[in-house]
């Protein structure tokens, strides 16, 4: 005896559901490059000179407010650390996320014999991006970023020493640790690490890239 078509009509709506569900869930999926919604604003970088790899450039505060990621913007967290600079980052990296409706996943190393192998379990999953903060993954990154050209990375709150064209910062001189060879600056200072330049490091930093001003040093201290 065949179901009531009412039965069948909810059994097909839920089997769609579970299939939306489970599509926007699975980044094996190839999609487009993204791209940015909304324009970098006036000072950001100058048009007439861009910034050349492994440069730096002081964007006006506030330039890359009107840059938004699109809608399910793909990006793992990759951290390490429970220091307070770290912690801020994270917590700025996650309200960041969940303000701008991005799919956001963690992966955190279990100890500092699993650095490499956590970033090679981050660029496996495919993301749009992946999003360092902690000072223990600089030199793991140093090492095996030029490794995955094609996978796109921001360092927040410090800065890998010589780049590759995929390896973003975006960064401020109270927060300049550039790896265990050359360490922190004199500048360093853990209380800068603030709600409000934290925020900053992740909207500057993700703008770059959407624009593909990448493989530079966003520095964030004001004019």
């Amino acid at each position: 005896m065949r179901p009531p078509l009412r039965a069948v009509a909810t059994l097909a709506a839920v089997a769609a559901l579970l299939t939306a569900c489970s599509s926007g869930d699975d980044w094996s999926e190839p999609r487009p490059k993204p791209s940015p919604v909304g324009a970098l604003g006036a000072g950001f970088v100058d048009p007439t000179d861009p910034p050349k790899p492994e440069g730096t450039v002081t964007p006006r505060p506030g330039s890359w407010n009107s840059v938004h990621p699109p809608k399910g913007y793909r990006v793992v967290l990759l951290t390490t650390g429970d220091d307070a600079p770290t912690k801020a980052l994270v917590k700025a990296v996650e309200e960041w996320a969940d303000d701008e409706d991005v799919d956001l996943r963690t992966v955190t190393p279990k100890d500092p014999h699993d650095f490499v192998p956590s970033i090679d379990r981050a660029v496996k999953m495919t993301p749009d991006l992946i999003v360092s903060a902690g000072n223990d993954l600089i030199d793991p990154l140093a090492m095996v970023t030029a490794s995955h050209l094609s996978q796109q990375f921001l360092v927040v709150g410090a800065e890998v020493a010589e780049p590759t064209q995929n390896v973003t910062a975006a960064d401020w001189s109270g927060a300049s640790f550039r790896g265990e060879g050359l360490g922190a600056s004199s500048t360093y200072d853990a209380n800068s690490f603030t709600a409000e330049r934290c925020a900053a490091a992740i909207r500057a930093g993700v703008a770059a890239v959407l624009n593909d001003l990448t493989g530079i040093v966003i520095w964030l201290d004001h004019h």
